[in-house]
Order: structure tokens, then sequence, then C-alpha cells
């Protein structure tokens, strides 16, 4: 059973066709990155695997539910799986680092104070920021706090991790050392991971494939060796363009 899967997706807004008859498939315990120019659809494609966008056509299954039409209570039990690392680490800047990774747990369950605190405390150990328990947010690198929202993404142990673009304004050996946390999770934790990647060096890290969207569409899928011999010059272009989005 894959962990995701869509099936003739095709998404509008207003006149503008965003998804066109898309068909994806990720195995479990593996990594995809989407690729393509702005406006293609990337980030639209994430929100139909957490069920904040709704196909207008297709199907759309995470770990083989059907989420296309599911209550919003079911919905969320769904989500409870998924980890979701936001652009910009979406950290909420009034409470401690500890206390933002400590959140979904708490929120969603019954552990005791002391375990949700040696919890977070394990997990900020783990992205490398075991010393910034108590520190804000706005205190903190944009690198650092792009760790922190990881922390926080995989404080219920998803079995499936979504990154928006995980590098973006990120100088390069900081985007390779998220790279590299991202590949320890998919290796120690089995974690089937959907990247949406402009930076094509850590697409080449992360992703065991890759998929290049142009127009809503699949205009090439592969390994990135296969991508970089792709018979469309526009994919090609984009596999030189060593980009760091």
């Amino acid at each position: 059973m894959p962990a995701v899967e869509l099936r003739h997706v095709t998404k509008s807004f207003g006149p503008r066709r965003v998804l066109d008859d898309l068909c994806l498939t990720v195995p479990r315990g593996r990594s995809l990155c989407i690729l393509g120019r702005s406006g293609t659809g990337k980030s639209v494609t994430l929100k139909h695997l957490i069920g904040l966008v709704k196909p207008d056509s297709g199907r759309v299954f995470v770990e083989g539910e059907d989420i296309t039409e599911m209550p919003i209570r079911d919905l969320a039990r769904v989500r409870l799986r998924i980890g979701f690392l936001f652009q910009n680490a979406a950290l909420f800047d009034s409470i401690s680092v500890g206390e933002n990774v400590a959140f979904p747990v708490r929120r969603h369950t019954r552990r005791a104070e002391a375990e949700i605190r040696a919890g977070a405390q394990q997990l900020l150990q783990r992205v490398g920021l075991g010393e910034e328990y108590d520190r804000m947010p706005a205190e903190l690198s944009g690198g650092m706090q792009k760790r922190a929202g990881l922390a926080r993404a995989l404080a219920l142990e998803p079995a499936l991790l979504l990154a928006d673009e995980p590098s973006a304004g990120l100088d390069p050996v900081t985007a390779a050392e998220i790279d590299a946390l991202l590949v320890d999770l998919k290796h120690q934790s089995n974690t089937t991971l959907v990247v949406v990647t402009h930076n094509i060096p850590s697409a080449r890290t992360i992703g065991d494939d890759l998929v290049f969207l142009h127009e809503g569409r699949v205009l090439a899928h592969g390994t990135a060796h296969e991508l970089e011999r792709s018979d469309s010059p526009l994919v090609r272009e984009f596999m030189r363009s060593e980009g760091t989005g």
C-alpha cells in the first residue's frame, strides 16, 4: 500500500487550472521531491495531501485512506500521522522553542508533563538545538528556526512528513544540514517524505524519486540521473541550473 496516492487530481482556482489530471504515487519509506517552476502546483499538491484543499475531481489517498471527502473528525485523525514543515517554520512567537515542539503532544495526547518536556528536549537534541529549549523563536537564526520547525513536525512521530521549501532562504551550508536531517529521518524512522523544493542539490540529496510539474501535469518522473537526461529541454535546463531557490 502506498503512503500517498493522487489519482487524476484536477484543481482550479477561478479560471486558472493549477493541477490537471495529476497522478502521483509515493511508496512507504521513500522520499519524493516535487520540482517545477513557480506557479506549477507544487505547494497546492502538498495541501491536497493534508486535506487543506480538496480536488475538483480525482481522489487523494493517505496510507490507504481516501481523504477526498472525509469528514473533518476523521481527517483530523489522519493528520495526526502527518508532519508538516512549513517554508517559514511557522513557529508560535509567543512561546519558547521547546514549548513549540511540545505543543502538538500537549494538545493531542494525555502524556504526563515531564514526559512531554523530555520528549521535546530529545527532539531538539536530535536537530542540534539541545541547548535552546527556553529561547524564543525570534532569538534564533533562520536555519535554527527551520530546525525547530522540523522538531515540532516530528513531535507526534508521523509516518509521513511533508516539507515545503525546507531550504528556502538558507545559506548552502545550513541547507545541506537540513537535507542531512531529512535523509537521516527517512533512514532511522522509515518516514515517507514528500518535499517541494527549487533547490536542485537538495533534491539530489533527499529524493529517491523526483517529479517535475509543468502546467499542473507531470512532465518528468524518475531519479535525478534520469531527469538530467529527460527528453524535455525544460527539465534538463532546470536540472542543470543548480538553483538554490
